[in-house]
């Protein structure tokens, strides 16, 4: 057994290719696709963000859209097993907050390398998972 082994790892999801190749790293590091944990985290949208529509969209419309797509993107046999969440809220928080709670050994990272402005606006979410997290963290970089 290799020393990077795990049991339970978490993988951050976005969407973006660099989130795919992270789950793709977490199936090699398990000895089945049932030990992988995928999140997708949707921030929370307030009333100014919503405007005209606020009647019409909900957390819940939400959260069944993103595990429809999440289905539907993971329908190969590979990835059955793994288990796919969605949350609501800060994502560095979030996922931290999730390894926490699932007792995760490893969170496998995308990180899709802002530098610069873009890094000061946005902020880091893989600084904070790293700083928040209960466990170890494996960050891919793109």
């Amino acid at each position: 057994m290799s020393w990077l082994q795990k049991d339970k790892v978490l993988v951050p999801f976005d969407f973006s290719e660099f989130s795919i190749g992270a789950i793709e790293t977490a199936l090699q590091l398990v000895s089945d696709a049932s030990h992988v944990h995928v999140i997708h985290v949707l921030p929370v949208l307030g009333a100014t963000e919503l405007g005209v529509v606020w009647e019409s969209v909900s957390d819940e419309s939400r959260q069944e859209h993103v595990q429809k797509v999440l289905d539907e993107q993971f329908s190969e046999e590979k990835y059955r097993g793994i288990h796919f969440a969605v949350a609501f809220g800060d994502p560095g928080t979030e996922i931290a907050e999730s390894a926490k709670k699932l007792g995760v050994e490893l969170i496998v990272l995308p990180s899709h390398g802002r530098t610069g402005l873009k890094h000061l606006l946005l902020g880091s979410v893989a600084e904070r998972v790293i700083r928040l997290a209960p466990c170890p963290v494996l960050v891919l970089k793109s």
